[in-house]
């Protein structure tokens, strides 16, 4: 997989396109471009996907994973998380979380995988036009993910 973490500066275009292919609520070059301002925040990239997530404290967060649907069940999601997840073991995280809709069943099976688990639900939490409200799940792996995709055990979970 042709996978890179995102220079400083870089043209964004690519990632707003990529977004607005994948999600009805897309975010801008704006938007992104004051994400990856944050400290901490980072991106790693492909023609086909791109993943942005950021380390803090301890702990890291996905923000968002976008892969064109042409390019799905490829493994470049799972690739992106691998690298994210990776950075932000490096930069000091012991733990990675994300929130993923209820009914997104390809994330969930992508996120289950590499052994993420759920930690909590968010009631209401995605509003789409024209649509009910839906769920997240709020999904926690320790760091680094586990190799074989096998969730960490109830009360082993590291803080």
């Amino acid at each position: 997989m042709n996978v890179r973490l995102l220079p400083p500066n870089a043209d964004l275009a690519p990632l707003v396109a990529i977004h607005a292919f994948c999600f009805p609520d897309a975010w801008d070059a704006r938007a992104l471009a004051e994400l990856l301002a944050t400290p901490g925040t980072f991106a790693f990239s492909s023609p086909d996907g791109f993943i942005l997530a950021r380390a803090a404290a301890g702990e890291a967060e996905i923000l968002t994973l976008a892969v064109t649907p042409a390019a799905r069940r490829n493994g470049l999601g799972r690739a992106l998380v691998a690298e994210a997840a990776s950075h932000a073991q490096q930069s000091g995280a012991g733990a990675m979380f994300l929130e993923v809709a209820l009914s997104n069943t390809a994330a969930r099976a992508l996120y289950a995988r590499l052994g993420f688990i759920e930690a909590g639900r968010r009631k209401g939490y995605y509003a789409r036009p024209g649509a009910v409200l839906e769920d997240a799940l709020i999904l926690r792996s320790n760091l680094p993910l586990s190799p074989l995709g096998k969730p960490p055990q109830v009360g082993k979970i590291r803080s």
